[in-house]
């Protein structure tokens, strides 16, 4: 999803562009023979159902679905099935991200499909006509299918983007709400669960006492909202009511990065497990370097298969403080292997690990230790592995306590190719 904001003549005008059916989108732009036909993408390990297609919705496949469960109705149904490829939807969006940030430099990556943009010197009048033209080039350029809302309120952009989603062929994918009578009638047909930024136990509250649409909850006096929904409820009231309370927010460093994964099978062995770790570990430490920080402590768990009952059960987990704020990959390895090795019991069979680094700080602003410096050649060795890892591949150059084949080791019977970042995997066109 894309938010922009065109501020012209104190006219406030957000849009809300979204990236429709994303994970399953990026598998049909290299499959277009698959439009039109149901489609699901699975999550983790083949667990569960994580995104459909519209042809699979129709079919009454819920989302979170046991891949187990409806594996014959799949067949039935001529549904195809994928495990996820985070490195080609990863991909792709940095692609969609990289031409939306041809409009202005002021973009704020919400999530993978998601992002907020900052426009300025748009005509108000011609807000349509820009909105063809982004959907035009992303499309063009990516081959992915976006939906568009515009209000005067990053709410009610959510609420049109929506309605523009959800009636493709009326709408031609694009929903502007530019007058008090297109806001009315957009609020009374949301339902009040779908409101961005009322949860579920809010929902609740909210129709025990008869309030089942947006309409309904703006009617409600602003003391209720407040002492019932807190300052939060009553801001996205204010939103609905066409009274800006949200801007784009600034960048923030993460408070936690953890990368944690379950096996694709069972190990009992401290070695395979400690692999794990330490390419976990070294995940980190990347996302460390990508936003520019350190960590000043990292958490290392294990756990057996909670979903079995032969086996003992066992999780464990070890904070550990850092001697001094790293992001060295190398550093963390050190660091985690350790640790798990004080919670490694020997016997038990193993289904997940993760790692977690904490106490994040700006890189520049990290104090070092007098004792306990990092080794300052981590810093140059990290950005030359960074930079060969983007060159040739992303996990070309890894520790030697990593394995030199696959990294992520987990069930993805259904992967498509990795077509945009991998060399072996670009589709080959027959010139003849």
């Amino acid at each position: 999803m894309l938010l922009l904001l065109f501020n012209i003549r104190d006219i406030l005008m957000f849009a809300l562009v979204d990236c429709n059916n994303f994970y399953v989108s990026c598998e049909r732009v290299f499959r277009p023979e698959l439009n039109k036909k149901p489609i699901v993408v699975l999550s983790n390990n083949d667990g569960c159902v994580i995104a459909r297609s519209q042809e699979a919705k129709n079919l009454d496949i819920p989302m979170g679905a046991p891949a187990f469960k409806f594996m014959q109705f799949f067949k039935q149904t001529n549904t195809t099935i994928f495990s996820s490829n985070y490195a080609l939807y990863g991909n792709m969006s940095n692609r969609v991200m990289n031409i939306l940030s041809s409009y202005t430099p002021e973009i704020e990556i919400y999530s993978i499909d998601e992002a907020f943009l900052n426009f300025n010197n748009v005509n108000p009048l011609s807000i349509n006509k820009c909105g063809l033209e982004i959907r035009k080039k992303v499309n063009k350029y990516t081959g992915l299918p976006v939906s568009i809302g515009f209000a005067n309120t990053k709410t009610l952009a959510k609420l049109a983007n929506t309605i523009a989603k959800k009636y493709q062929k009326k709408t031609g994918g694009i929903f502007i709400i530019d007058s008090e009578e297109t806001r009315l009638k957009s609020l009374k047909w949301l339902k009040i669960e779908d409101v961005w930024g009322i949860g579920r136990k809010s929902a609740y509250k909210l129709k025990k006492i008869g309030v089942f649409n947006a309409m309904q909850f703006t009617e409600l006096s602003d003391d209720w909202v407040r002492k019932n929904m807190s300052i939060v409820g009553l801001r996205t009231k204010h939103e609905l009511e066409g009274k800006p309370r949200l801007d784009l927010e600034a960048d923030e460093l993460k408070k936690n990065i953890a990368t944690t994964r379950s096996f694709d099978k069972e190990y009992y062995q401290l070695n395979d497990v400690r692999e794990r770790v330490s390419t976990f570990a070294s995940s980190c430490a990347k996302k460390l370097r990508n936003q520019k920080s350190t960590c000043n402590s990292i958490a290392v768990f294990v756990s057996t298969n909670k979903h079995t009952s032969n086996n003992d059960q066992y999780k464990k987990s070890i904070l550990i403080k850092l001697p001094q704020p790293t992001n060295s990959s190398i550093e963390l390895s050190k660091f985690a292997t350790q640790g798990l090795t004080k919670i490694f019991k020997e016997g038990l069979k193993y289904k997940k690990a993760g790692v977690i680094v904490m106490d994040i700080l700006v890189e520049k602003g990290s104090q070092m230790n007098l004792f306990n410096s990092s080794n300052t050649k981590h810093k140059s060795l990290m950005r030359a592995v960074d930079e060969l890892n983007k060159y040739y591949g992303n996990r070309s150059l890894k520790l030697g306590s990593q394995d030199g084949g696959s990294s992520e080791k987990m069930k993805q019977e259904k992967v498509s190719p990795k077509y945009t970042t991998n060399l072996k995997d670009i589709l080959k066109v027959n010139s003849k």
